[in-house]
């Protein structure tokens, strides 16, 4: 499955986070690292819920860009 992660800038470093998947969330030094730490975290959350006899969220978040003038 393909979630989509949202990475933003923070005070020291980068945060991470899937509106998908509530609560589940990371942080990195790098966008890099954020990207490893969330798809770590991820995986983690998915097992948790399975153990806990919960349904896997199916991912349905979609990202684009608007233009607008400066």
């Amino acid at each position: 499955m393909k979630y989509l992660i949202v990475i933003e800038k923070s005070e020291t470093g980068f945060s991470a986070y899937s509106p998908d998947l509530p609560g589940c969330v990371s942080t990195g030094s790098t966008v890099e690292e954020t990207e490893r730490n969330m798809h770590d975290a991820i995986e983690f959350h998915m097992d948790g819920l399975r153990a806990e006899g919960y349904d896997v969220p199916v991912p349905t978040s979609r990202s684009s860009y608007v233009e607008v003038a400066a």
